[in-house]
């Protein structure tokens, strides 16, 4: 049986999260169409027969300007270190960036084959694929190059096959109903920050955390109940994140309330609150609370 990890890479906003999701076949990573979406590193079980692959979804490699982001980035590269394979995902409609040679640099040190997929091919005319598949063919030594569309799918599945292909032998490492060691009260988080990714624009989003403060369960009567502060860096932001009479954390609320009782099938009542927290992208204390486990 082919078994192995996977650590997915790539610049901000290449599109590792859709294929890791289209690839398990479920959401287990939020998305949004803003860079640095994705915060830490995110695990996913992708099934095929004979083959149990652990796709590990790391943040964009960027240039930090604070310790979280140097988190993320440190997230990303540690997961090189115990892959057994890496899949490097490009945007093939955006111009190669100074970023990409960072990760050549990585991908050098790494003791790991490297696959390419060459992403968003959707919106791209056809014809400028050879060019850079022979350019990025003359960078590095890639076992495969797979252009691909996470969002349509296109190419997906024969990825999958090449990852299978590239990974060793072994045994199944997760029981066959695990897909991803995310806990709950933590993908409650992300699915409140998703809504708010959707609905904010300018410096906002970077400067935005959801921290989930309890989370009471409940039962056939009544709604499971999560206490969540929604934190922005300034005072200006919190008007901006609760909206002209409450009616855009009531929006962003009810968006994340639909999508987990549509997912957990139980109802929830999301009791939100917006916290001003001055650089606690800087704030070591504060950065290590996001990844707790509340009560």
């Amino acid at each position: 049986m082919k078994v192995g990890e996977v650590a997915v890479i790539g610049r901000p906003n290449s599109g590792k999260s859709t294929l890791v999701n289209r690839l398990v076949g479920e959401k287990i990573a939020i998305v949004s169409d803003k860079p640095q979406t994705t915060r830490k590193r995110i695990l996913g079980v992708v099934r095929r027969p004979g083959a149990e692959i652990a796709l590990v979804d790391t943040p964009g490699i960027h240039r930090p300007e604070f310790r979280m982001n140097s988190a993320m980035v440190r997230d990303a590269t540690d997961a090189l270190a115990s892959a057994d394979l890496v899949l490097w995902v490009t945007d093939v409609s955006e111009k190669s960036a100074r970023g990409e040679s960072f990760i050549l640099g990585l991908l050098e040190r790494a003791n790991a084959p490297v696959i390419l997929a060459l992403n968003k091919i959707d919106l791209v005319p056809k014809q400028t694929l050879l060019p850079r598949l022979a350019e990025a063919a003359a960078q590095y030594d890639f076992r495969e190059i797979v252009p691909i569309s996470a969002r349509t799918g296109d190419g997906v599945e024969r990825l999958a096959e090449l990852l299978v292909k590239h990974l060793p032998e072994g045994e199944p490492v997760y029981p066959e109903d695990f897909l991803t060691a995310t806990p709950e009260s933590e993908w409650i988080a992300e699915v409140i920050r998703e809504k708010l990714l959707e609905r904010t624009r300018e410096e906002l989003p970077f400067a935005t955390a959801v921290l989930v403060e309890s989370v009471k369960s409940g039962d056939a009567q009544h709604p499971e109940v999560v206490t969540a502060s929604i934190v922005v860096e300034k005072e200006s932001q919190k008007p901006i994140v609760i909206g002209r009479g409450g009616s855009m954390i009531r929006e962003i609320g009810k968006a994340a309330r639909q999508e987990l009782e549509s997912e957990f099938g139980r109802r929830y009542f999301l009791d939100l609150k917006v916290v001003v927290r001055e650089r606690w992208r800087d704030d070591e204390r504060f950065l290590s609370r996001l990844v707790g486990t509340p009560e």
